[in-house]
């Protein structure tokens, strides 16, 4: 795809990573967060909408109280808190300059795992937007418990960190343009800090099994890595959107990605373009419960967009309610899949192994012939 039609969008989610916040020492990069407001403050100017995904407050607040480690219970929740208000202070003296409102947005994992509470922040977003206003959104450290929690260590979260956030976001809003700024380049063939031989890639067209092998863990200090950035790509390519990763370290980086510079890399939409509901029981819920499933029921929902029938189903895992979404494992125990069960899992232990025709005979009463229907399964591979 040519650099001009990748930039030719409407919506952007720009996602600031905690390494590209702070200088070498570790100090707040007065300078370059005020170069990036200046960028976002030229693309609302001109029309477009700009959604922003900051890190940097639990960094900010460990400056401010002189703490060497954020390990101990509830420390990184109280740097959270100190550092949130000053790092919002820079935002709203920067776009202040410009005549820019913004809004603090704090989310947690609840906020998109909740149906009805994922359908309220989007309509919430999209008339802040409306407003001509900048959403400036984190991740809610300080009140959020899914990590401090020991019943929950089990679950699987929507988002951990503000790669996923952003995605999240991006897809929740169906933005044209995700940008994640890093502190390195881009994609590269392997990590090129530890191989000199190393290659950028340009572009991609799918986040295959291959593209992800090259993800590496988190740089000291942020919590992604490449990995995370990746999964965040394959979300936002699957709906449509499209995905620039680049290096924020590069003096007025986003005027210059907008400019039409051959700048990161770049992560081309699928044909896929994945439905919101299907978005939403794929990567925006929290799973606790799981089914595992024999190779002829897998094999019927990845090939054929099948439903899930009881006969399919070997084992239930944890305990769930009708209606929530839940991880479907193969016989390996892998997830290749997510879908809303139309019975519990109490109810889902008594047919496992059943034929359709027989579920009102075992239960006493029949809600549907499928456990998960085909619109309320997204496959994941």
């Amino acid at each position: 795809m040519q650099r001009n039609e990748f930039i030719d969008v409407k919506r952007i989610v720009i996602k600031l990573g905690t390494n590209v916040l702070r200088n070498e020492d570790g100090e707040v990069a007065i300078s370059r967060i005020y170069s990036f407001i200046e960028d976002m403050s030229k693309l609302v100017k001109n029309g477009k909408e700009v959604i922003l995904v900051t890190s940097g407050a639990v960094g900010l607040g460990k400056k401010k109280l002189n703490l060497d480690s954020t390990s101990e219970d509830g420390v990184k929740q109280a740097c959270a808190a100190v550092g949130q208000s000053r790092l919002m202070s820079f935002y709203e003296n920067g776009f202040g300059i410009y005549d820019i409102p913004i809004a603090q947005i704090l989310l947690t994992e609840d906020d998109f795992s909740l149906r009805y509470r994922y359908l309220s922040l989007r309509t919430t977003l999209n008339k802040i937007l409306e407003f001509g206003v900048v959403p400036i959104i984190n991740q809610n450290d300080t009140v959020s418990t899914i990590k401090m929690n020991a019943i929950m260590s089990g679950i699987k979260v929507c988002f951990s960190d503000n790669d996923k956030l952003s995605a999240l976001v991006a897809s929740e809003l169906d933005a044209d343009l995700l940008i994640i700024l890093s502190d390195i380049e881009g994609l590269y063939t392997a990590n090129p800090k530890e191989n000199p031989d190393a290659q950028l890639v340009k572009e991609v067209s799918s986040v295959t099994d291959e593209i992800m092998s090259m993800g590496t863990d988190a740089s000291e200090g942020g919590r992604g890595g490449m990995r995370t950035k990746l999964e965040a790509a394959k979300l936002v390519t699957r709906f449509g959107g499209k995905v620039l990763i680049a290096n924020g370290k590069i003096p007025y980086v986003i005027s210059k990605i907008f400019e039409g510079e051959d700048i990161g890399t770049m992560f081309l939409p699928t044909k896929e373009n994945l439905p919101d509901k299907k978005r939403w029981i794929g990567y925006a819920t929290n799973i606790i419960g799981g089914l595992v499933v024999n190779e002829g029921a897998k094999k019927a929902i990845l090939e054929k967009c099948s439903s899930l029938l009881p006969i399919g189903i070997i084992n239930v895992i944890n305990d769930f309610k009708q209606g929530e979404v839940v991880s479907i494992m193969d016989e390996n125990n892998v997830e290749f899949a997510r879908g809303m069960v139309n019975y519990n899992s109490q109810e889902c232990r008594q047919i496992v192994g059943a034929h359709s025709n027989n579920i009102e005979t075992i239960l006493g009463y029949k809600n549907y012939d499928a456990v998960i229907t085909r619109d309320n399964i997204t496959g994941l591979v």
